[in-house]
């Protein structure tokens, strides 16, 4: 009422009524007119602690979609269209999954001649895209991926024709790596990166963590599955006391068996994705006053 965007509201307390608005709880009183904090006697309430529950759980389910979508673009990792229907039906899915750029998933892989950006689920017409055309089309497979952006032509393009239809994901403006052809490129692209230098080992540490990989033994790790193998990516971060000096290592890559890879054998997303690591690292490292 009056423009309250807040819904499902609950009673509490003596003539109040409480509801979750954009992630926050909120009252208001018997006239319905919302106030601007929660009052005293509504603090212990069970039905603003059952808010509160569900509030907790809403950002962990959304955190958790959030991860699982990346899985599936990193990975490159078909799902069914039965999936994505079914899940479509969730806010939480529906707002992560709309606008991502998908790919009908054959024999063959991506069919990327066919990709669109990702506007609605029909159970019965199939996935409804704007093609890169800019022109609307309901997709039929039984399959679809949504491919890592270092897969997709004309990158940059598909960048400035997101934004003209306010149609920005996650996806499109990932940072990404394009292989060098030559030798001589790739070791200059890893060597790029190394030799970063934080002021203590903790920050170091700290920033893998908080970018979401994984760090053992003084490594930090990203994992990638590509073409059906198992590609490690990794940066040395050392192993000194949390508050001495660090220096990151040179970005490696393995595969499944822990066995070193030529960087002439190591796959585009792989590629992509170590790059971004070394780079995201490097990104965090100290910099002094003057600038070194």
């Amino acid at each position: 009422m009056n423009g309250d965007t807040a819904t499902g509201w609950l009673p509490a307390g003596s003539g109040y009524e409480v509801a979750l608005s954009s992630g926050r709880i909120v009252a208001r009183n018997a006239q319905g007119a919302r106030l601007k904090s929660m009052p005293p006697v509504l603090k212990d309430d069970p039905a603003v602690a059952g808010l509160r529950q569900l509030r907790d759980w809403l950002a962990r389910h959304e955190a958790q979609v959030r991860a699982d979508v990346e899985r599936w673009m990193v990975h490159s990792l078909p799902v069914t269209a039965r999936l994505l229907a079914t899940v479509w039906a969730d806010d939480a899915w529906r707002a992560e999954l709309r606008d991502l750029i998908v790919t009908p998933y054959g024999q063959d892989g991506p069919d990327l001649d066919r990709a669109g950006f990702l506007r609605d689920v029909d159970p019965a017409r199939g996935i409804g895209v704007v093609d890169l055309d800019g022109e609307s089309a309901w997709l039929s497979a039984e399959r679809f991926t949504i491919p890592h952006p270092v897969l997709l032509a004309d990158l940059d393009e598909l960048r400035e024709f997101a934004v003209e239809l306010n149609m920005g994901s996650s996806q499109l403006f990932r940072d990404v790596h394009d292989k060098p052809a030559d030798a001589a490129g790739q070791a200059a692209a890893i060597a790029r990166y190394e030799g970063a230098h934080y002021a203590q080992q903790r920050l170091l540490t700290s920033r893998a963590i908080a970018l979401g990989y994984l760090v053992r033994a003084g490594t930090v790790r990203c994992r990638i599955r590509e073409d059906g193998h198992t590609i490690d990516a990794t940066v040395w971060a050392g192993e000194s006391y949390p508050g001495e000096p660090a220096w990151t290592g040179a970005l490696q890559f393995a595969d499944a068996q822990g066995r070193a890879m030529p960087t002439a054998d190591v796959p585009r997303i792989a590629w992509s994705e170590g790059v971004r690591l070394a780079a995201a690292l490097h990104a965090g490292r100290t910099v002094t006053e003057e600038g070194s």
